[in-house]
């Protein structure tokens, strides 16, 4: 059992129980964030299909470990949710939870009878995250919707890459992992209002389009944009707010990044690699006036760090207290003493693998940590436990249910 901090307290969401229902990335990963938190949360798979993050990416010893990490703290529950028998179990189940986590395409839930004025009539305090491609409504709602289409269509791909090269993708989920963090705190607003003194008491409909947080994060783009009519363009690792800005190889052939967002880290910078001059051109007293110079800005700063090791590199910037960072990969944030202080990768144990080192939980609270209770389990392994206790089944009619394979 992993956490953060030496908190006594009960964890933070203790009581909270959630069904997700959602599959891959947004949706699961988002409930996987309540779950680190305390959470109860049942995870809801096809008896036959499971979640397809089971079967995705690379698997050591049969074992697929995306699954492993993406679906710890929740225990795993069979359900045919598209049969009459199995809608009406959800209706069960869903009759004493706080949180529905789903991401079909707008229409499905309530082609099963399992709509949300449905569930809310069984349940008027449940609230219903829907997390799709492009939202519950508007002409493009039933497409199917992936992070890398919120990617592309967000303008984040048109200001990635070099000038003269193409647009380019990101290498891993963030479209999807943006939009889990944005579920878990919609989410968690929802239920605020909901028991908040003078609050409604009422769950309600959370419309989560994948396509949208990501546009949030871009900054002033849509102002700029709206204001002066300006597109931002790729400049590779450039900025257009600031310089210099960039990546920069040393001697020994590693990398490091660079930031000047402030204007005395930019005149520390610029002392440092021996050109103090340049601080009194009047073109360097603002961010944007320097962007424009960034050709000569990048050689001064280019030629100082080639001609230096990336240990020295490093240390003459700190030193200076200028904002540097060595370009890591995965082996080198896992030696990181930094990291290492934070137990950001931390160590659980498996049933199946040992020992295995995934992320930690998000964020530390003193008092209530999370923690990582156990990782992702097998296809079905809570399925009876957890619809007797919460669905009131019997015996009786989880064989039955079981023998039509509704279960």
């Amino acid at each position: 059992m992993t956490g953060q901090g030496s908190g006594s307290r009960p964890a933070p969401l203790a009581g909270v129980r959630v069904v997700d229902v959602a599959t891959l990335f947004a949706g699961p990963l988002a409930a996987t964030i309540l779950a680190d938190y305390g959470a109860d949360v049942v995870k809801v798979e096809h008896p036959k299909r499971g979640d397809p993050a089971r079967t995705h990416g690379p698997a050591k010893d049969g074992v697929a470990l995306w699954w492993t990490s993406l679906a710890r703290n929740k225990r795993t529950v069979t359900l045919a949710l598209n049969t009459p028998a199995g809608a009406e179990v959800a209706k069960r189940l869903l009759a004493g939870t706080d949180v529905l986590i789903e991401n079909f395409r707008p229409g499905t839930l309530e082609r099963w009878g399992l709509s949300p004025e449905v569930l809310h009539e069984i349940n008027p305090r449940l609230v219903i995250a829907r997390v799709t491609g492009f939202g519950q409504f508007g002409p493009y709602s039933d497409r199917p919707g992936f992070g890398t289409l919120a990617e592309s269509m967000s303008g984040f791909a048109s200001i990635t890459g070099w000038p003269d090269g193409p647009p380019t993708l990101p290498p891993f989920g963030l479209a999807d992992g943006i939009s889990a963090l944005s579920t878990a705190q919609a989410v968690m607003t929802a239920l605020y209002e909901r028991d908040r003194p003078g609050g409604s008491g009422l769950g309600q409909v959370i419309d989560l389009a994948i396509i949208e947080p990501i546009v949030t994060l871009l900054g002033m783009q849509p102002m700029v944009y709206d204001q002066l009519g300006t597109i931002q363009t790729r400049t590779g690792n450039r900025s257009i707010n600031n310089a210099p800005r960039n990546t920069y190889r040393t001697l020994d052939d590693k990398w490091v990044a660079i930031s000047t967002s402030a204007q005395s880290i930019a005149e520390r910078v610029m002392h440092l690699v021996g050109h103090p001059e340049v601080v009194q051109e009047p073109w360097f007293a603002s961010g944007a006036t320097r962007a424009e110079h960034a050709d000569e800005l990048d050689a001064y700063v280019g030629d100082w760090i080639a001609e230096r090791d990336l240990e020295e590199v490093v240390k003459a910037f700190t030193e200076a207290e200028a904002a540097v960072a060595p370009i890591y990969d995965i082996s080198d944030v896992f030696a990181d003493p930094q990291y290492q202080a934070l137990d950001t990768i931390t160590t659980v144990e498996d049933p199946a693998l040992g020992p295995v080192r995934m992320q930690n939980v998000l964020y530390r609270l003193s008092e209530t940590p999370g923690s990582i209770r156990w990782t992702g389990r097998e296809h079905g392994a809570d399925t009876r436990a957890v619809l007797a206790e919460y669905a009131g089944l019997t015996d009786d009619e989880l064989d039955q249910l079981t023998a039509e394979g509704v279960l």
